[in-house]
């Protein structure tokens, strides 16, 4: 199986109940499920398998099943969102929706008896969940404004699908990639300022030119995938940089490492499959707590992994070009921007958290469709694009009510808010966090003025999923205690920066009660952010 685990003693748990049955075998039980009820289901199948057709057990919700769908580079159409937002009307209070930090959708509510029913609703639009969860490789992201945006260097969304139907033979289900040593993160950056956060994935290809005269074998006239290869100098040639290892988890968190390595366009996926071979056949398996990429490259080395990586492809990688082109600020779309299509905009619009209801998610749709092109985009901060909106109809968008509550131009900590699903829905969080995010910031903003946003993101426990490391203040869900008493706190990140020069924060204090947190993060706000009191501002200003 592998080279570190090659006998069934060796395996924990995991290993051992992939081997007894691979997860895309559940495909085939869903109808009988349906018909059993979920207390009647092997727990196994019910805790565990299920979440390779992204399906999701969650013991604060016993009854109550999430499901995360994939949608590649964070995008979908009016019709997909209606439906998604048909599945989670029916569950009432129970139902709604959260936008990922990997431009992706989970839904809430479910009931296993439903099941049979969402996935012919998902198939007739052309939606999948199949291998969203567990072992497998996760959304894979690109840019939120490929195609859109005057500036890119690389229109992701044609390679990003490429790869997503490389994994899960379109849509189907792929038993090439459903057994990995552990969970695979992928993106692809086609801009300048890094709006994937390339550096907090296992395998990520950043923009890069190489100095040549295409002598390294760029397509040409219908084998081109697109018109980029070549810019009008003939000396310059597009391709990426790649980097490997980066991931968070709750014993360790890293950044992505230099491959070395640099490769055309049309490469990208041969090169990710060759990857995802290497790790799937060779990645650590014995303990769950070290079985992510980097640990791999860890006991390999870097230029191991890659020769391994090579000869999986069937031919060298050169080197990587001398430098990438992440030279901007990070953006995070939120506003009216003009796009490259003469006349068209498109929208960024703030959702708080990611949170939507099914009434928010058909008026999203309807939007979509009356004003732009009923196309709709997600981005990794939990925000929404509308795009190919007319100059003729921006003014009447911009009206609609909507908008009061997903703002375009929302307060400077509002538009930055990133948070993970918390303790309302999650049994890892140790606190809640969406609900206490929303009360505190607006709290917040009510007593402070700042002249610059700022990033900050709260996760709910040490698996980061709210990713606070790569936040200016990151906030991650512990247990403290205060006067004998045992309370839902935080420990405080700072540090992390995105865009250009991308790196992790770190742990600056640990255990602050939550009661005890808004005092303190108003006192870091103005301190380290310019952040004024707005009673002291309007002194000022008189």
């Amino acid at each position: 199986m592998t080279d570190t685990a090659t006998t069934t003693t060796s395996l924990n748990k995991f290993e051992k109940f992939k081997a007894q049955k691979d997860g895309l075998a559940i495909k085939s039980e869903i109808e009988k499920f349906a018909a059993l009820g979920w207390e009647a289901m092997d727990e196994i199948d019910r805790d565990h398998r299920l979440k390779w057709v992204g399906v999701f057990f969650r013991p604060v919700t016993p009854g109550k099943f999430m499901m995360r769908l994939r949608m590649p580079n964070g995008i979908l159409t009016s019709s997909q969102m209606s439906v998604l937002a048909q599945v989670v009307q029916r569950y009432g209070d129970d139902g709604c929706a959260d936008i990922t930090t990997r431009q992706n959708i989970q839904l809430r509510g479910i009931r296993i008896e439903d099941l049979p029913d969402i996935f012919n609703r998902f198939h007739a639009v052309g939606l999948t969940s199949v291998q969203s969860g567990m072992d497998n490789v996760r959304n894979i992201t690109g840019d939120p404004v490929a195609g859109l945006d005057a500036d890119e260097l690389y229109d992701t969304r044609e390679l990003v699908q490429q790869i997503q139907d490389m994994l899960t033979n379109k849509g189907e289900g792929n038993p090439e990639f459903s057994n990995l040593p552990r969970k695979f993160n992928i993106a692809i950056a086609g801009g300048r300022d890094n709006s994937v956060h390339a550096e907090i994935n296992d395998l990520a290809f950043v923009p890069a030119f190489k100095e040549g005269s295409g002598e390294w074998g760029v397509g040409s006239g219908e084998e081109s995938p697109t018109p980029y290869s070549l810019l009008p100098n003939p000396q310059k040639v597009f391709g990426f940089n790649i980097i490997v290892g980066g991931f968070f988890s709750a014993k360790r968190c890293e950044a992505a490492i230099p491959l070395n390595a640099w490769v055309l366009p049309e490469d990208v996926v041969a090169v990710c499959r060759a990857v995802l071979e290497v790790f799937r056949d060779h990645g650590p398996r014995a303990n769950r707590q070290k079985s992510r990429l980097m640990w791999l490259i860890d006991e390999w080395g870097v230029e191991k992994f890659r020769v391994e990586v090579e000869s999986r492809l069937g031919k060298s990688l050169l080197p990587a070009a001398a430098k990438d082109e992440i030279d901007w600020e990070k953006r995070d779309h939120t506003g009216v921007y003009k796009q490259k299509q003469p006349g068209l905009n498109y929208a960024g619009l703030n959702i708080p958290v990611g949170r939507l209801y099914a009434e928010d998610m058909f008026e999203i749709a309807r939007l979509a469709e009356v004003y732009g092109s009923g196309e709709i985009r997600f981005t990794v901060e939990q925000n929404i694009v509308i795009p190919n909106i007319s100059d003729s109809r921006l003014a009447t968008f911009l009206t609609e009510p909507l908008l009061e509550r997903f703002s375009i131009d929302p307060g400077l900590l509002t538009r930055s808010l990133v948070s993970c699903t918390g303790a309302q829905f999650c049994n890892f969080a140790l606190i809640e966090t969406k609900n206490r995010a929303l009360a505190m910031i607006k709290a917040l903003e009510a007593d402070l003025t700042f002249t610059n946003p700022v990033r900050i993101h709260w996760t709910g426990c040490p698996n980061s999923c709210g990713q606070p490391q790569v936040a200016d203040i990151g906030l991650m869900g512990t247990k403290t205690r205060k006067n004998g008493k045992t309370l839902e706190g935080v420990d405080i990140y700072m540090g992390g920066k995105v865009g250009k020069d991308a790196h992790l924060g770190t742990c600056v204090t640990k255990g602050i009660p939550c009661e005890d947190l808004q005092p303190v993060l108003q006192d870091l706000l103005i301190k380290n952010f310019g952040a004024k009191l707005k009673q002291e501002a309007l002194v000022i200003n008189s």
